[in-house]
């Protein structure tokens, strides 16, 4: 049973994982024509994936991304209710070994980039880590918030 539970966690995180270490293609194909106005996230540019080529309305590209975002949300539901069951050295294990994957494939991608690319990534990438800090602080804070009101 614990083995299952981890494998399901692992391979939750999987496709995480694979799009961080995918480089994005340098001879990409312009957007499509009816794409151009638009910069919708996975509608955006050389992303998409099999919807770029449908020629979405506007309501069904919400739709999709409504259908896309309560799909990630439910999936994340599951993840963290298999991951509240596993023991915590087994979850400090794969915690570090996602963690380990995660900077590989970071080093792959900034090995890839041209020095000036690779001084822009590392900006984002600060930029990133101050956004989790500050979002974290602010979990914290409301978490003291919906404390004192429950007081």
């Amino acid at each position: 049973m614990r083995k299952t539970l981890t494998a399901l966690l692992i391979a939750a995180a999987l496709p995480t994982v694979a799009l961080a270490a995918t480089p994005a293609p340098t001879d990409a194909p312009p957007p499509a024509p009816y794409m151009k106005d638009h910069d919708h996230g996975m509608m955006h540019g050389g992303r998409g994936g099999m919807f770029r080529d449908l020629n979405l309305s506007q309501e069904q590209r919400q739709q999709i991304g409504k259908l896309m975002g309560d799909s990630m949300k439910n999936r994340h539901e599951i993840t963290e209710k298999y991951w509240n069951k596993l023991p915590e050295a087994d979850r400090k294990a794969m915690q570090a070994e996602l963690k380990a994957n995660h900077d590989k494939a970071e080093s792959g991608i900034r090995g890839i980039l041209t020095p000036d690319q690779q001084k822009k990534f590392d900006e984002l990438k600060k930029q990133r880590e101050q956004r989790k800090a500050e979002w974290a602080e602010f979990q914290t804070w409301k978490a003291q918030k919906d404390g004192a009101k429950a007081n």
